[in-house]
């Protein structure tokens, strides 16, 4: 493959918002690798976008498996010696969302397994890749946070998120904010761009079908961040084009 040709990398990306980021990226002439815990399923959901016009492949990858980031390197490095995209999409919730303030009885076990996956997990892989992205000519990554990881709409009581108060996972997506932040300050003299993405609330299987958007419209957002031209924002905390607040 050209080197002039863009490559991305969505985790978790073989369902709901990152399947469908895949359709949209993969269709803007970028080579999508989508990463999936089970392959065949990956393998799967790659052939359904090919014939879809999208030009997407798979590999096996679990971002709570720690040497998975190792393959994934070694993958990009050998097939492409870069990266130009790499969203983190791969995100869980433990929780119930509309259960009553849960602060003082949430579990270890639960923050800790939020946090793997929400923060740990995103931040050591995106290290890991980080040498990849440098090689890109304007690389981009994009955080899959959440508007529920911002303090300062949770600290008001006229929020629409006010009382929607699962801890840890708002606690991971405030985190996640705060690695954007700083990773995109550290990067700030390069090309690199690093920015946070609310999706939405979105009808997938964390968002429930109670949520008022659907998939395609939540997948705009990364799909954009990814996509910045060289005068785009670094280091945003974005939704369909829009800043939120801290």
């Amino acid at each position: 493959m050209s080197t002039a040709t863009k490559v991305a990398f969505i985790t978790g990306g073989n369902r709901g918002i990152g399947q469908e980021t895949a359709r949209q990226l993969g269709k803007t002439g970028v080579k999508v690798i989508i990463g999936s815990r089970d392959l065949d399923k990956g393998k799967a959901v790659a052939e359904k976008l090919r014939a879809e016009g999208a030009d997407v492949e798979a590999i096996r990858f679990d971002i709570n498996k720690t040497a998975d980031y190792q393959e994934a390197y070694n993958y990009f490095d050998k097939q492409y010696g870069k990266l130009d995209v790499l969203i983190n999409n791969a995100g869980v919730i433990l929780e119930t969302l509309g259960l009553p303030n849960n602060t003082s009885t949430v579990n270890a076990d639960t923050l800790r397994k939020t946090f793997d996956t929400n923060f740990f997990g995103t931040i050591e892989l995106t290290q890991k890749l980080l040498p990849l992205i440098k090689k890109a000519p304007e690389g981009r990554i994009v955080n899959l946070s959440s508007i529920l990881g911002s303090l300062t709409m949770h600290a008001d009581p006229k929020s629409p998120i006010y009382d929607f108060n699962v801890f840890a996972y708002n606690a991971s997506k405030a985190a996640l904010n705060a690695f954007t932040v700083h990773l995109a300050h550290e990067l700030k003299d390069t090309k690199i761009k690093v920015n946070s993405a609310h999706p939405g609330w979105v009808k997938t299987d964390m968002g429930t079908d109670a949520a008022p958007m659907e998939i395609p419209e939540g997948a705009k957002t990364s799909v954009a961040l990814a996509t910045l031209p060289a005068d785009g924002p670094t280091g945003a905390y974005i939704h369909l084009g829009n800043p939120l607040p801290w």
